[in-house]
């Protein structure tokens, strides 16, 4: 079993900043990648953010070069750091991590989501 506890949410004005925590716990042997998705109000939800066990990292067009994710690798925490924020970014956001337990089995965990709204 792998937790997810996540961080960080909130309100903020258009072009404020918020940062996103999320750290693992639990049987863990080795994580594959940790990732953020977020969901709106009537829409899918979608992926955000990633980040590779390697450091390689990947972005949603919609977020790119106003998001930044990144990891502790000792802790099992991943962040995601949100600067310019828009209102289209309110959304509820979720963690989500893959990888394998100290029994060798996968895993593919999410977090309990937490809100982020952008309005003045």
């Amino acid at each position: 079993q792998v937790q997810l506890v996540e961080s960080g949410g909130g309100l903020v004005q258009p072009g404020g900043s918020l940062r996103l925590s999320c750290a693992a716990s639990g049987s863990i042997r080795t994580i594959n990648a940790m990732n953020w998705y977020r969901q709106a109000p009537g829409k899918q939800r979608e992926l955000v953010a990633a980040i590779t066990d390697g450091g390689s990292t990947n972005y949603a067009d919609s977020v790119k070069g106003r998001f930044t994710v990144s990891r502790d690798g000792n802790r099992n925490t991943v962040y995601l750091q949100m600067n310019s924020l828009k209102p289209e970014d309110t959304a509820v956001y979720y963690c989500n991590v893959v990888g394998r337990s100290r029994v060798y089995r996968p895993f593919d965990s999410w977090g309990q989501g937490t809100q982020v709204t952008v309005s003045s």
